[in-house]
Formats: C-alpha cells, structure tokens, sequence
C-alpha cells in the first residue's frame, strides 16, 4: 500500500491540486430554534446490528431511528425486495420511527420471518440508508440419539472424547461433566480442546472412576443438553497399590507403563495454517500425548511473540492474540516435550481485513456557488472495493448532475445549486464483509442572523483583557465587522483583535475603550447586526489593610480595612479568621473601614483577612493578631473551677432545615465560659448516643441550627472554660424534620478484589443526618472501564457488593448512589476500580550480580512484561541466604532474607551481607497478591572484610605487679584472621599516659601485663584483623582495687588513724553496755545459772578476755535425738519441759519482780539433760549478765 501511494496518476494528482482549493463546508450552529428551521436531509441515528440473531420466544424488534427536516418517512426491503408492513398484521412500525415491531403473542412462526432486512428514511431532500440486518432466529437443536459403548484403553495410551454437538444459532459453550454433574477436573494430561473434545495425553487407572459426559449450554434458552456419558474401561499391567505408588520415585515405572515421546493429538501432522481477520481474537491451538504428559510452549519464527497481546490458556496448550492486526502474520510454532523427546508443529497465520474506515464521509452543507468534496477512504484485505449511491440507488443509474464529479474514492462538488441536496452512501466492501455510510449535501441560502442576544452590556475592570462576543450564521458564510459609537472604521488593529468566530479581543480595557460596539454580518443575501455597550471600571482595591498587633486580653483592637472601589458597581467586605468566615458576635463590630474586636480573647487568636469584592473584581489583605495572656487582678486568687451546666434550653424558629436554641448560662465559676458545644440525639438510627453538631463562642448564648430531613432531633448544651467542660445540660424537647430524598452519595468508593475472580465494591455509608429518609438502600453500577460496555447494577442496603467471575486485574468503573423511599440522590461521581490479582506469571531475567564490596552487591535484570504481572507491581524481591562460610568449620545460619525494589525498575544493592561467605540468590516479581515464580538461583561469594570485636575480654588482677587478659575469637571472623592488636594506656582520674602496642598471633588469647604502676588504672582496646584490616573494637578497663590504702606501699593497717579510732568506738560502746547491764542486776535481774553451780570463772580463761562464754561441758552434750536451732541452740524433737524440771522435784517459785528463785541442781541422767534446754544460756545478752 505504501507504495501505491507514490504511483499517483496524473488525473490523480490534478485531483488532489483542485480539491487543495475547495472552500470548508458550512457549520450550522447547534442552536436548536436555527436548526429546526433549516431544511435538512436524513441522518440515520440508530440502527440494529448487522448480524441480529433473536430469541424466538420474544417478539422481533429491528430498529431504525432517523432525523431530519422535514421528519423522515420510513420503508423497508426484505431480501432485496419492497417490504409491505401494512399488508402482514403481526408486523407495526413504531410511530415517528421506522423500528420494526413483529408481534407472536397471538401465534406464529418466527422463523418465518428470517432475511436480510434494510431500512431506508426519506423526506425531500434525499433518501438514507440503513445497514443491512441479517436477522435470524436462535436455535437450540437436540442431541441426535446415540449409542456409546465402554471404551477400552490401555493404560498410558493417548485418549480422546469427542462431543459433537448439535450446531446452535449462536454456537452453544461446551463442557465435561460426570452423570453426576461432577465436573472433570483437567491439567496438562486432561483438557478440553477449542472443538469440545476431551483430550487425555495418556490414560491412567484412576481416570475410570467416573463417566464423561459432554454438556452444551444454549445462550438464548438458557438450557443445557448432556449428551450420553462416555464409559473408560483402563487395562493395566500391575494391579493398583497405593503404597507401592508411594514409596516409588517414578509413578509410570511403578504401573509398569512404558514412557514415550510427545505426539501431537491436535492439529495432525507438522504444519497446518490459520486464517483470522484483524481486529479479531486470534486462538493456536497444540494438544500432545506422550508419558509423561508434555509441557507445551509456544514460538513465533523469526521474532517475539506479539508483546501485550498474548495470552496463554488451557494450560499452555492455547495461545490467544487478541485484537489481531497485519504484524501478527507468520509462522507460530508449538513444542511440546517431556523427559523422552520433543516435537513441534508449524501453524501458518495470514491476516486478512474486512474493511475498515480510514475517512468516513462527513455531512457536508454548502452554500449556492459554493464548491466541496466527500471523501470515502477505506482500508482491507484484500484492498475493499468504493461504491457510490445517492439516495440509496447507483450513482451511475442517477440523474446526470453537472456540479458533481466522481472520482474513485472521492465526489468533488463545483458551483452547486439549491435543489442539489442529496443522501449519499459509500459501500466498502471486499470478501470478508462491507461497509456503509451515509453523508448528506444539503445546500442552504441562509441571510446572516446574529446568534447573540441584542443589546449586550459588558461590564470589565480597567486595564484587563476583555472580549466581545458575536456568534453569528449564514449562508454563505458573512463577513463581520466591527464598528465603535457608529464610526465608518471598522476596528481591527492595535489595541483590538478581530476573530473569524466574530469575537473582538480588547489587550487592555481602558477608560477611553467605553462605549457602544456594533457587529455587522453581511452575505449576498443580506445582513444583520447588533450592538454591545462597554463599560470600563475601577478596580476594587484595599488601600489600608490590616497590620500585625499583639494586644493584652481583655482589651479592644481595631483592624483597619480601608478600601477604594468604582461607585457604581456594589461593594461586599467579608472578614475571615484563619482562612474560614468569621462569627460575627456581640464582641465582633463591622464597621466601613475596619473591624472592632471588644474584650479579646486567647482564643481570637490568629489571622484575619479582610476581602473587598464586588461582581467584577475583588482584593484582600491579611494580618495577625496576638493575644498575651494577662488574667485580671481579681480573679488571680481566687479558685477556678468547671462553669455549672446550661440550663432553660428552648426551641424557637422552627423551620424545614433549621432552628433556633436558646439557653441560658451557667455560673463560670471564676473562668470565663470560652465555648459552648451543642450536640444532639436522634431516637432512630443511634438512639442513646450524643453527637457534636456545632461549637459557639462563649459570649452567645442563642444560634441557629441546620438540620437534616428525617431525623427526630433533641438537642444539649455542654459550656467550656480554661479548667474544662461542665455537664451537659438537660436536653430540649424533641423537634422532628420531614424526609427528602438524599443529597448526598456514599464517600470513600472503592473496588478491589478480595480474590482473583472478583472485585469488592465498599463505600463509607450514609450517617443518620444523611440518610434524609426511611429505608436507605444503595445503587451499586459497574461496567468494565469501555464506553462501550454495558452497566449492571444491584441494590443493597450493606456498604458492600462482590461482583463475581471478573477477568484477571482489569478497571472498573463504578458508581454507588443512595436511595431512600422519598428518592434517588444526585448522579454519583464514576470511581475507577480494580478486580482481583492474580500471582504473576514471570520471573525477573537477566540476572547479573556485581560485588561492590565485601557486603554490598549490585544487581541488574531484565523486567517482567507488564501483561505477566496480572495486578500492580509492587515491587521487585531479591531473596538471598548465606549458603556457606569460605571459612572452613564455621556454622552458618541459612534463613533467607529478601530486600524489597519497590516500582517499576531493573536495579538495585543488596547490603548487610557477611563477608567471606557463599551466597544464594533468587529474584521474583510483586503484585498484591503475592510472588510470582523465582527466577534462576544465582551465586556469588563476598571477598574477605574486617572482623568484629572479640566476643569478650576479661581481666583479672591476681596482685599489684601483674594484670592477666583473656579474649575470644570474634563471632564473625569475616575472613583469615591474621591476628590480634591490643592498644592499651594507663589513666588516673582524667590523667592518662601514652598508649602502648602489642601485636598477637591469630591462635593467641591470653596475655599478661606487668604493671609499672600500682596506683593507675588500665585502658584497653583489643581488635582482630584480617587482610583488609582491623576490625571493631572492644573495650574494657581494669576494675579499681577495693581499698586505696592496698595500694599506697603495703602500709599495714593496725597503723593506720582511721582503724585505730574506729576501735577505741566498738570500745566504748561495749563499755556502756556492761554499765546498763550491771544497773539493771542490782535491780533485781535474773541470775545466772554459773552462779547456782558454785562455779568460778578462771581469769585466766581465753574466753574471758575475748567477751565470750562458753556453757557446756560433757555432760551437756547434744543427744543423738536433738537438733541444732538456726540461732545455735540445741533442742528436741519433741519438748514439754517446764520450770518445774530445773528443781529437785518441787515446785519453783518466784519472787515478786518474776525472777526465778528455785535451786538449781545439775542431773545426770537423761531427764535431766534434757530439762537442761535454757535459751539463756547461749543468749549473748545473757552472757553478758554472767560476766556482770
């Protein structure tokens, strides 16, 4: 085709100079009033599809809408021939219309009525033409009746299940179930093919557990025929054992069935060949048999597969190209392959076209004398061949039209004249189908009308950019002009710019530009004119503006806002605080040239604006005002508390959306009320619960309400102060407001899938203020994001639908309206949603790793193609793990790690790696869903790095000339330890000495230090290295000695002041103690029991100059039953003893101060060993009486 372009004829090419000249065709205005008067020819509006195929069981329907001036009238052909409506009584045309209407509800075949229908529209001016209807009947034949005998099969043989259903109008969806109505499941080894075929690529015992049954769903009818269900009798050559299936790595070899190469089932042989038109869906197809069953994969000769269009199906057995064009020609080719082989089929695909439009011929409207073309240029394969009709019959058979020259594709218009209108029809047609269009050329003689209204007033601000607008029509298309205050000049030029449309554009309106404007449309058949007055004006502007203030509280500011504006245009001042309108209160004074604020608050606080509009034009100015917080002098002492609760709530003003609530306030307790909040409850929706509705400042006490339709109100009132909130008050009286339907639509719509076959429709719902009425309910629309697409719809009253069964991640457009039973609310905004993803496809390829160092790496791929991901792309994984250390003998922690590239991109770093290491890496693609497959496992090493620290050090000081230090290999020796470097320096408070260095072998940890210094402490810093260096440190100092006196030359201690007065204290406290113990036996204490033995205490006893006693002697030992108490005494088992024991068998006395006076004897036996229990004896306070 390119290069017939370049072998124009010469008659061509003079063609093309002549129609290079032609004047454009006239636009009629789409003003209503100018087209009904204008004569018009026929335009078709609305026509049924070519090929219509209809339910028999409706009535027929074949539409055909026109418009034109005068109506059109309407006439049919069927089959080529004239059409008598009138003659048939089942068969009416709608009036004003030419849709067909064929009625059966009183009998009748439908049948009957096939053909090929063509609708034709005429009135004075010419005849259009509808596309011709080929209408036919939908059918929904029965299965012929057949026997079906069990079908015998070996094991691991190829099977196929053929269908052969009956042929429907449209062709019915084919599909395998059991008797049962089990569906079939299918993967690689079992699937349906394109035919209806069911297709086993080899047989397998369990396949015979069930019947196979085709079934065909009908559209029109909506019934599914089954046809008789297939039996699969399997031989096999070893019996079934589920165990032995189990523990065998090779499932054919167990069943003993021989493994054989791919062979194709479909299409047969090596090569076959496919034609498809363009624009259409096209579908290879290659179903293999072999054992095991063969993965397929598809190819396309000499290049890619077609990229964004392809699509693989029926596990990769089909590949589908959609929307086909000429590029997608070739040869395609499938392989299938399995462990025993492979083998490929060639399939040949040529593209043919129907035709298809590259210039669809436009109405064209001329004026008399005037010249124009139609043009009617349509592409195909093979190339479609141009037939022109006027009036719906062969331009060649028409009356002879000297203005009119036909020249293959194109019909060129010169002089034309009225009486020359006509319908014009181009066909387009080669053997794959036709087109059909229909351009009218109507000629009009029209005087200029001006399209706009008379005796316009436009108003502007001086020195801005205006226009004057002057639509105007006629044919032949006037000439305009423009004229100021009546003058001969027409204006163009300078200051003024005139347009083709008529408008005339002014760069700066000035003072002098005022005046009356007129416009005049001329054409040979007349003229029209009108007048526009301008009128230039001063702009508003602000000459005193607010200025930044900062007052005391309490006191009274004034804002200036001075403004200067045109007389004659109405002025509007609006003030705003922080950018939203101001309340106006009684603290608030408007005045012409400022705003008064009495008694400032903290909470005036902010920017004000004052803003100076009028109709044409507006300024504004800002400031800030601040606020110093400065309490008066008689509340600074007094205590603060919550303000009282309002009380005397009163509802006035009651109106539709609207009223008036009146309260009287509370005592402030000592802090000024800064705020009321007004809040509400409604007994229908949330009965029970308050809501805020609106806060006022603390200096009103009465405000007007909106309200909403439909709710049952009662109303509270809660007062603030710098301390807090008081308690709400007691609610109002209840005032109800009448339904409406709603105003508003739900918000926050979104579409997503919860899952990859369907998109969940969730909005935020309507509140009880929006509801407006009873029974709320919502709209919920969506069609796929085509204009051409159909709507669905379904009402529901929860703020969720799923729609089901949705294609793989494609948008949506959606749309959920309110309802209540007073009406719809307005027409909601489209909201783009998404159905389910589905896991990629693809994985990243490509993969190259370069090491930037010894814990970094770069990566680089290739990535997916957009149509693989089937969702949006997240991001890009990169899952590594530590596979091995380079170290010998080192454990290494294998989990995997990933590191996120989130977008669309191809490369990124992967840091924190281990040095020294082997690693693996894979990549995989994100959507919503999750990963999609991994791609090829790589793997690299990491060069050596520096180590960490050393896992400890200890240090131990044994004496004062010595210092030992222990250390640990580092965790992670990132390499060869080559060995380790100790940097060390003594320090005594902020006194430190210079550093000293060792070096170590990398097998060595213990080093010992000989101080030079007893006094000073010890810093170190122990590091391992490698090759590359060294690694962390890791520091430690040595611990300070428990006494600074250990340390100053081995004084010895008894010398020292401090030890010698701390004994002279113990000294004297002992002393004291024997004193008070000595008063308190003079005063009658307890003896003790050395005293009634008549025993001495020998001063030359040890334990005398010592300050201890010793009570025992041999016969007081402990006996073998006793046991040793916590404080050191010794006791029974079990003991009863009294005082009584301590006498000689008589009863003990005591004296008057409760001291024991009895004799004590010392017995020999057991009873008196163990009476001899005396908590005195080995008391320390009692050892003391003895010794007083």
């Amino acid at each position: 085709m390119v290069m017939q372009r370049h072998h124009l004829t010469r008659a061509g090419i003079a063609l093309a100079l002549c129609l290079h000249h032609l004047v454009s065709a006239i636009e009629v205005p789409l003003d209503s009033n100018i087209q009904s008067e204008l004569p018009q020819p026929p335009t078709i509006t609305k026509q049924s599809v070519k090929d219509y195929i209809v339910d028999p069981r409706d009535n027929i329907f074949i539409e055909c809408e026109a418009k034109g001036n005068p109506v059109p009238t309407f006439s049919w052909t069927r089959n080529g021939k004239f059409f008598n409506v009138a003659k048939d009584p089942k068969v009416s045309m709608r009036r004003r219309s030419g849709t067909l209407v064929i009625d059966f509800h009183s009998g009748g075949r439908p049948e009957d009525y096939e053909g090929e229908y063509q609708c034709f529209a005429r009135n004075d001016y010419g005849t259009a033409l509808s596309s011709k209807i080929h209408l036919q009947v939908s059918k929904s034949p029965l299965w012929p009746k057949e026997k079906v005998d069990v079908i015998e099969v070996d094991e691991g043989a190829p099977l196929s299940l053929q269908c052969n259903p009956p042929p429907g109008l449209p062709s019915p969806v084919i599909f395998w179930m059991s008797s049962s109505m089990e569906p079939i499941h299918q993967d690689k080894r079992v699937s349906q093919g394109q035919n209806g075929d069911l297709y086993f690529s080899n047989v397998m015992l369990q396949d015979a557990q069930t019947d196979y049954s085709c079934n065909a769903r009908f559209h029109f009818t909506h019934t599914i025929q089954q046809k008789n269900p297939y039996t699969l009798k399997v031989k096999t050559k070893k019996p079934h054992n589920e165990t032995s299936l189990r523990n065998h790595t090779d499932m054919y070899s167990a069943r003993g069935i021989t493994e054989t190469t791919p062979s194709f089932m479909y299409p047969y042989g090596t090569s076959s060949s496919q034609m498809v038109l363009r624009g259409v869906d096209l579908l290879l197809e290659c179903i293999a048999s072999g054992v095991p069953a063969p993965d397929i994969m598809w190819y396309k000769k000499g290049g890619e597969l077609p990229a964004g269009k392809t699509k693989l199906e029926n596990f990769n057995k089909a590949l589908r190209i959609s929307n086909v064009s000429e590029e997608d020609s070739g040869e395609y080719f499938c392989l299938a392959s399995n462990k025993m082989g492979s083998i490929r089929h060639t399939i040949s695909v040529r593209v043919k076209a129907a035709p298809y439009w590259l210039d669809e011929p436009q109405n064209l409207i001329l004026a008399p004398g005037e010249d124009g073309r139609l043009v009617c240029r349509a592409n195909g394969n093979p190339k479609p061949a141009i037939q022109w009709l006027v009036n719906g019959e062969p331009i060649e058979a028409s009356p002879p039209n000297p203005s009119r020259e036909v020249a293959g594709d194109t019909i060129v218009f010169r002089d034309t004249q009225i009486g020359s209108s006509a319908v014009y029809q181009c066909n387009a047609s080669n053997e794959h189908g036709y087109l059909l269009a229909n351009a009218f050329v109507s000629v009009l003689d029209v005087p200029p009308r001006i399209l706009a209204p008379r005796n316009q007033l436009i108003r502007v601000i001086q020195n801005n950019r205006t226009r004057l607008d002057c639509p105007f029509f006629g044919s032949p298309i006037p000439t305009l002009r423009w004229f100021k205050n009546g003058q001969g000049n027409t204006l163009d030029g300078g200051n003024y710019k005139a347009h083709e449309n008529g408008s005339l554009e002014m760069n700066m309106a000035r003072k002098e530009d005022q005046g009356i404007y007129t416009c005049v449309a001329t054409n040979i058949l007349g003229k029209a004119e009108a007048q526009v007055r301008l009128e230039v004006k001063d702009p508003t502007r602000i000459v005193r503006g607010p200025e930044d203030q900062v007052v005391k509280r309490g006191s009274m500011p004034r804002l200036h806002c001075r403004i200067k504006h045109d007389p004659t245009l109405k002025l509007t001042v609006t003030w705003l605080k922080d950018d939203a309108p101001l309340y106006m209160g009684n603290r608030m004074k408007k005045e012409d040239d400022g705003l008064t604020i009495y008694g400032v608050a903290e909470k005036d606080q902010g920017d004000y604006t004052c803003v100076a509009s009028t109709e044409l034009d507006k300024d504004s100015a800002k400031a800030y005002l601040t606020v110093l917080a400065v309490p008066a002098n008689r509340l600074r002492d007094l205590p603060k508390e919550r303000p009282d609760r309002p009380r005397d709530l009163e509802l006035t003003d009651l109106a539709e959306r609207s009223v008036r609530l009146t309260w009287i306030p509370g005592d402030d307790n000592n802090s000024p009320i800064t705020d009321y909040i007004v809040q509400f409850e409604e007994d229908r929706f949330q009965p029970g619960m308050w809501h805020n509705h609106s806060r006022y400042p603390g200096s009103v006490n009465s405000a007007v309400l909106s309200l909403s339709p439909y709710v049952n109100y009662q109303f509270r009132v809660i007062a603030v102060n710098d301390v807090g909130s008081s308690l709400p008050s007691v609610p109002s009286e209840r005032y109800q407001t009448n339904g409406a339907r709603p105003e508003i639509n739900p918000t926050g719509v979104q579409g997503a899938g919860t899952q990859k076959n369907n998109m969940e429709i969730t909005w935020t719902p309507l509140n009880a203020t929006q509801a407006y009425g009873p029974n709320l309910r919502y709209i919920v629309r969506w069609r796929r994001r085509d204009p051409r697409g159909s709507w669905y719809n379904e009402t529901v009253k929860a703020p969720r639908h799923v729609v089901w069964n949705t294609p793989i991640y494609v948008p949506y457009e959606i749309k959920v309206q309110a309802e209540n039973d007073f009406g719809r609310a307005p027409e909601p905004d489209t909201v783009i949603g998404y159905s389910g993803e589905d896991y990629p496809k693809a994985a990243p390829t490509d993969v190259r790793i370069r090491v930037l160092n010894s814990t970094a790496i770069a990566l680089t791929w290739t990535r997916v193609h957009l149509d693989t991901i089937q969702g949006q792309l997240k991001e890009y994984r990169a899952y590594f793990w530590r596979d091995s250390s380079l170290l010998k003998n080192l454990w290494v922690s294998k989990k995997r790690q990933y590191v996120s590239f989130p977008g669309d991109r191809n490369r990124g770093i992967v840091s924190r790696l281990f040095p020294y290491s082997n690693y693996k890496l894979e990549m995989v693609v994100t959507n919503g869903r999750g990963d999609g497959p991994r791609s090829e496992v790589k793997e690299f090493p990491t060069p050596e790095g520096v180590p960490s620290s050393p896992r400890y050090l200890r240090i131990r000081q044994p004496n004062l000339e010595s210092i030992n230090l222990e250390w640990d290999h580092p965790e992670h020796p990132n390499g060869v330890l080559t060995g380790y470097n100790l940097r060390y320096q003594a320090f005594n408070g902020t006194k430190t000495g210079r550093t000293l260095v060792e070096n170590f072998s990398p097998n060595q940890t213990r080093f010992t230090l000989q101080r030079t210094d007893p006094i000073s402490r010890y810093r170190f810093f122990l590091r391992a290295r490698t090759q590359v260096g060294e690694g962390e440190a890791i520091v430690e100092e040595s611990p300070a000695l428990l006494n600074e006196a250990y340390t100053k030359n081995h004084v010895d201690i008894a010398t020292q002041g401090w030890f010698i007065g701390l004994m002279c204290a113990i000294a004297l406290l002992v002393l004291i103690l024997l004193i008070v113990c000595f008063i308190k036996r003079s005063r009658g204490g307890k003896y003790p029991v050395r005293d009634n033995k008549d025993e001495h205490l020998n001063p030359e006893d040890k334990n005398v100059e010592d300050g201890s006693f010793d009570y025992s002697d041999e016969d007081n030992k402990p006996l073998p039953n006793s046991q040793t108490s916590l404080d050191g005494t010794i006791k029974q088992q079990e003991s009863d003893d009294s005082l009584v024991d301590y006498g000689e068998g008589g009863e003990g006395q005591f004296n008057e101060d409760g001291s024991f006076i009895g004799q004590y004897t010392v017995k020999k036996d057991k009873e008196e060993t163990e009476g001899n229990e005396s908590s005195e004896a080995t008391s320390p306070v009692n050892a003391i009486y003895s010794l007083a």
